[in-house]
């Protein structure tokens, strides 16, 4: 069965999504093309198929969108990275919508206090933006630090959730 792609519309612009049946492959704000090139091998080799919307994973983004910021905590998700991406993101995952985690939290939580540029590369490397909640993650003393689709959305978003 092909891999589904489609397209939300959100407060914060479109939002690209890929998708294996009920397990989100990516979530972008940038490009299909992009999308497309953070899936592994395996998963790209079943092809792709657009459809106007994904059954479950866009009806819980739409639940968050709408106020109920755990909505996304019920979408499932599978990404290709390393070891320490892997459980990085894992305790991404964990960050309660509302709160943020500093870099060097996250390095700790994903194994390795010393390992917060890893951390740091671990967000940069995110396929499964909001879900994988990266935007969650700020530097030491609260100041934002990146985002990949630029800090007014990471700002947006921690607004959203209640974190700002």
């Amino acid at each position: 069965m092909p891999l589904q792609i489609s397209q939300f519309k959100s407060p914060i612009g479109v939002i690209n999504l890929i998708a294996d049946e009920q397990v989100l492959l990516g979530l972008n704000f940038s490009t299909v093309k992009a999308l497309k090139s953070s899936v592994d091998e395996v998963d790209y080799a079943k092809g792709f198929k657009e459809v106007s919307k994904i059954v479950v994973i866009s009806d819980l983004l739409s639940d968050y969108f709408s106020g109920d910021i755990d909505a996304i905590n019920g979408i499932s998700v599978r990404q290709p990275g390393a070891k320490f991406s892997q459980a990085a993101w894992k305790a991404m995952r964990k960050v309660r919508a509302g709160k943020v985690l500093s870099y060097a939290d996250l390095a700790d939580r994903a194994g390795s206090i010393a390992a917060v540029r890893a951390a740091g590369s671990a967000c940069a490397k995110n396929a499964i933006a909001l879900v994988v909640p990266c935007h969650r993650i700020v530097k030491t003393g609260g100041a934002l630090g990146n985002y990949a689709y630029g800090l007014s959305k990471k700002e947006w978003l921690l607004r959203h959730e209640g974190a700002l």
